[in-house]
């Protein structure tokens, strides 16, 4: 595996090294002691998957409010997605700013996320599924968001938004 650094202090794109033979490939996708090395969070707690009917798509963008606050490490399993985060850590250097990436089965790429980010995507292809690897438990408590269309943060989504949630939708902006 290697860390592929993305501009935002202490996210990475995790790229795997495989090891290929006549029958395929093998390559680690998650490490406790490498990604300590690298000076992430190893803690994995939670496993879940998200499942998305139409191209389009766009979920997020999500975070959990400290003390509750959530690293992952986020794959796509089926279809495409394009994968973004945004820094919303509080006196960070690079608050505000995002960065966006395509995850597809193919590339076999994971983007790490570290506590202290909201995180959404878009399904670049039908029937799209997203693996999610989590360091903390789901607190609905602590769940918050902001707006996938904040002007002050600018995201450039891939594609129209065909489909997002009333909830997501109506997230305020950053800052308010």
């Amino acid at each position: 595996m290697r860390a592929i650094e993305t501009g935002l202090a202490g996210a990475v794109v995790v790229e795997p090294t495989p090891a290929s033979d006549e029958r395929g490939f093998f390559a680690r996708t998650w490490c406790a002691r490498t990604f300590a090395e690298w000076g992430l969070d190893p803690a994995l707690t939670q496993c879940s998957v998200s499942f998305n009917h139409r191209r389009g798509t766009v979920r997020g963008m999500h975070y959990q409010a400290d003390p509750h606050g959530e690293a992952k490490l986020v794959r796509c399993t089926q279809g495409a997605i394009y994968d973004v985060i945004v820094d919303v850590r509080p006196g960070s250097a690079t608050h505000g700013r995002w960065f966006g990436i395509e995850l597809t089965p193919a590339n076999h790429k994971a983007l790490f996320i570290p506590k202290g980010f909201a995180h959404g995507f878009q399904t670049l292809a039908d029937d799209s599924e997203v693996y999610y690897q989590i360091s903390v438990e789901y607190v609905a408590e602590a769940a918050r968001g902001i707006r996938h269309d904040d002007p002050a943060v600018g995201i450039v989504w891939p594609l129209p938004v065909a489909v997002i949630s009333d909830r997501d939708r109506n997230l305020p902006a950053l800052g308010a």
